[in-house]
């Protein structure tokens, strides 16, 4: 089935003294040949399988080196990015720089986003659950997704 290889739900977990945080046991066959993890949006991390990290790759190598927006990007995505594998133990050593980035030290919460999947702090993941929760806000949103029946013909 499709969605059972994709990274989703919401997870809480901790970090080791040596900031390995453990990776859900759902997430963990996805990443068997090894993962790409970086700085992400909105600070959190994001962490995802090699084939969509080099698609990834693929798009940004395809945009224009002229545009300083697009060097801004390849350095926010590329420069903060670190192989990483799963030990034995379903863990991933976090790079001190991207701990750092976020200010994660004990606790994360880990967000699957489909295709990859998000490492936040507790505070901020808060933050984006008010947002999510935002009912005005989450009618807007909406409105732009076309959920309307479609039917095989």
């Amino acid at each position: 089935m499709f969605l059972l290889q994709k990274f989703l739900g919401t997870y809480q977990h901790s970090l080791d003294e040596k900031g390995r945080l453990t990776i859900p046991a759902r997430f963990r066959d996805l990443l068997a040949g090894g993962a790409f993890i970086t700085q992400g949006f909105d600070r959190c991390l994001m962490v995802s399988t090699i084939a969509y990290f080099e698609e990834v790759y693929q798009r940004l190598d395809a945009m224009n080196l002229a545009d300083p927006k697009v060097r801004l990007l390849r350095r926010q995505i590329l420069a903060t990015a670190y192989s990483v594998e799963a030990d034995k133990l379903g863990r991933i050593l976090v790079p001190q720089s991207l701990r750092a980035f976020i200010d994660l030290n004990n606790e994360a919460f880990v967000v699957g986003q489909g295709d990859y999947f998000e490492i936040w702090t507790p505070e901020l993941w808060n933050e984006q659950i008010v947002q999510i929760q935002d009912t005005e806000a989450n009618t807007q949103r909406l409105a732009t997704l076309d959920l309307s029946s479609h039917k095989n013909d």
